[in-house]
């Protein structure tokens, strides 16, 4: 797992690199409580100097030791970094301190040293409670799991876990491996790595061996993942992936990587930094010589200088953007929204159209049974019996699917054997039932069969269900014809409601994209309610269309992440749905919804712009508040006021950045 990358590259004190505090006697607290110690021996020095008109070494004693608890912390870092030649807001704030008590005004210099040293501890525990949302995770996963080898449970540590063996997750346990249901029904907890707010219902795979041929396949009424809770019943689970390779992990080290992947406004602020910090510090040289040009002593220009040294600290300004993106992505993550990086979570909120796949993205991604037309005369339990004696013979997933839907309605209907199965490739099969050969398939198989055609009747049946987006399939018995069956891969039960929120979120343009042919690609899209759809577009006509789109507009595709992933590539920001266990979706998108859930794309969506809004106010404030200070500072503003509003207001920039752990969807 990476480690978070250091602020300090942004010019401003900032987490370590672990993302907490720095340790110390008191472990995490202890920064904080130096700050707490510096700013009690600096009242108890100036109370001293105010009340007792004796000799003043006691409070010199006091300013001293509130210099040492003061700068303690961060004086390590500005070796380090002055010594690789950076000069950065502590080497500022230090030699501002030093220069207060040059000049004799060690309350002042203690003063400037509590504030900074406790914006320096608080600013490290916001931020750490950002990482936290993340870091968390880690401990979800269990570090042992209880495996079953040779008919025996052996409690091992996770890590020693293998591909294949079997696991026992207990109720109300934790799941420790990724893995698919062998023994046992449950219903999980899967908000931790999917944001689904609903326990998913989990039982077994019929074959455990096919399944373990392709397990990202299999559905998610089979699948488990690392760190997810088990509910009231007992599951086996067979293991699919290694510890440090399961999802849990995965999302982990891409979300920790995401640190390191700047924003456009990052990078903004990064060229601003590399310009305005040296230009400071020469305004701060000429200041230490304006005594040479007005009416004043070297003290108080030294002490101008000073004065301005602290208000033109870019502090505010460095971490504005890298607070709000930690914590929109630490909020994504919570959600079941994996957003690789600054880039994309602030490009999701400048998009002005998105393009949809069709098939497992709008659909349910396998046909459902929708339309039984019988002919005159002969009745439903007939054509069913035939149809479910014959298609139970094929393993061709059309076949799959009529037999799946057609068993409800069974009702103790008896089912005659099917034999002698003949697959005709491309046009549909052939099977003997109580010697009478039943044909299953397209309109061409039978007009090309005999002279028996169908009726004018059925084939405009057939004409208009294909022109409804239905893959159909006619029945004859024999030289009867029984009927017609209609399929069809259907739209998502929320993708409607989901494509209208977008809407609402001021996305106008969407548009569907699909292999399928121009008929079945606008039924989705009008099920939906997507006003344009693309059919029969090959990858590298996706592409193309996403070419074309975002020469107009910042554009997204939406995907599995696999076929489509060079549409993705080629759009401003790739989503791929229902990445949860899915390698290639993860390391393709910019963008995982970790659920196959669409609902999860309005609140990405949001949650982006909640982010850019939050970043533009950062901006406008701390570039306001050097503006500001700055100048108030030349005209005399004091060192001790110039401090607080310096530290304060890096301090609200982080505040306002933490408002987006508690976003929801609007």
């Amino acid at each position: 797992m990476s480690n978070p990358p250091s602020q300090h590259q942004a010019g401003c004190h900032s987490p370590d690199h672990s993302g907490h505090s720095h340790g110390g006697i008191f472990g995490e607290r202890t920064e904080l409580i130096f700050a707490i110690l510096c700013g009690a021996a600096l009242l108890l020095g100036w109370l001293i100097s105010i009340f007792y008109s004796g000799d003043n070494w006691i409070s010199f004693a006091l300013y001293l030791l509130a210099y040492l608890f003061g700068c303690v912390f961060f004086l390590r870092e500005v070796i380090e970094s002055t010594l690789r030649g950076r000069f950065e807001i502590e080497f500022l704030m230090l030699v501002a301190a030093i220069g207060a008590a040059a000049l004799g005004k060690w309350a002042e210099g203690s003063l400037l040293l509590f504030l900074f040293s406790m914006g320096h501890a608080l600013e490290h525990y916001a931020m750490g409670r950002a990482r936290h949302a993340i870091k968390s995770l880690a401990n979800l996963a269990p570090d042992v799991a209880t495996v079953l080898r040779q008919d025996e449970a052996l409690v091992i540590p996770v890590e020693e876990l293998r591909v294949g063996d079997t696991v026992i997750i207990k109720t109300n346990e934790r799941v420790t491996a990724d893995g698919f249901v062998i023994q046992g029904e449950s219903a999980v907890n899967q908000a931790p790595i999917t944001g689904e707010s609903v326990p998913v219902d989990k039982r077994p795979v019929e074959d455990k061996v096919l399944a373990a041929r392709n397990p990202s396949k299999l559905s998610a009424e089979h699948r488990v993942f690392a760190g997810t809770l088990n509910g009231s019943g007992s599951l086996q689970v067979q293991v699919t992936q290694l510890a440090n390779e399961s999802t849990l992990a995965r999302v982990i080290t891409l979300v920790n990587e995401a640190e390191s992947q700047q924003s456009p406004t990052q990078h903004f602020t990064k060229r601003f930094e590399k310009y305005f910090v040296p230009a400071v510090i020469l305004l701060v040289a000429l200041l230490h010589f304006a005594f040479l040009f007005v009416d004043e002593r070297f003290a108080e220009s030294f002490y101008r200088a000073m004065a301005v040294l602290v208000a033109a600290s870019p502090c505010a300004l460095a971490i504005a953007t890298p607070s709000a993106v930690l914590s929109g992505v630490a909020r994504a993550a919570k959600g079941g929204v994996l957003v690789k990086g600054g880039g994309p979570l602030e490009n999701l909120g400048r998009l002005g159209a998105i393009a949809f796949d069709k098939t497992g993205t709008l659909t349910q991604g396998q046909p459902q049974l929708t339309d039984i037309l019988c002919e005159p005369d002969i009745p439903e339990t007939e054509l069913l019996a035939n149809v479910i004696a014959v298609e139970s013979l094929s393993d061709h997933p059309l076949a799959q699917a009529v037999v799946r839907d057609l068993q409800p309605k069974l009702c103790g209907l008896s089912i005659p054997a099917a034999t002698e199965l003949k697959n005709r490739v491309g046009q549909g099969i052939q099977a003997m039932v109580n010697g009478t050969c039943v044909s299953i398939g397209k309109l061409k198989l039978f007009e090309e069969m005999d002279a028996n055609q169908p009726s004018v009747e059925l084939v405009q049946q057939v004409r208009q269900l294909e022109s409804q987006g239905r893959t159909t399939m006619i029945v004859r018995q024999g030289i009867r014809y029984l009927g017609v069956l209609g399929l069809m891969d259907t739209p998502r039960r929320n993708a409607k409601a989901t494509i209208s929120r977008l809407r609402k979120l001021g996305i106008d343009q969407m548009i569907m994209i699909s292999g399928d042919n121009q008929p079945v690609a606008d039924s989705v899209a009008m099920a939906v309610g997507i006003d344009d759809a693309w059919g029969e577009l090959m990858p590298e006509d996706k592409v193309a269309a996403i070419q074309k789109l975002r020469a107009e507009r910042e554009v997204a595709m939406v995907g599995d992440g696999v076929n489509d992933a060079p549409a993705m590539a080629a759009a401003t920001v790739g989503i791929a749905m229902g990445a949860a266990g899915s390698d290639v979706a993860l390391e393709t998108a910019d963008v995982a919804l970790m659920a196959d859930d669409l609902t999860r794309l309005p609140f990405a969506v949001g949650l982006s712009r909640k982010t850019g809004r939050i970043i533009r106010q950062n901006l406008w404030f701390s570039l306001g508040m050097v503006a500001v200070l700055v100048p108030a500072t030349l005209f005399g503003l004091q060192l001790g006021f110039a401090v607080l509003f310096h530290e304060g207001s890096t301090l609200l920039v982080v505040g306002n950045a933490l408002r987006l752990l508690a976003y929801r969807s609007e």
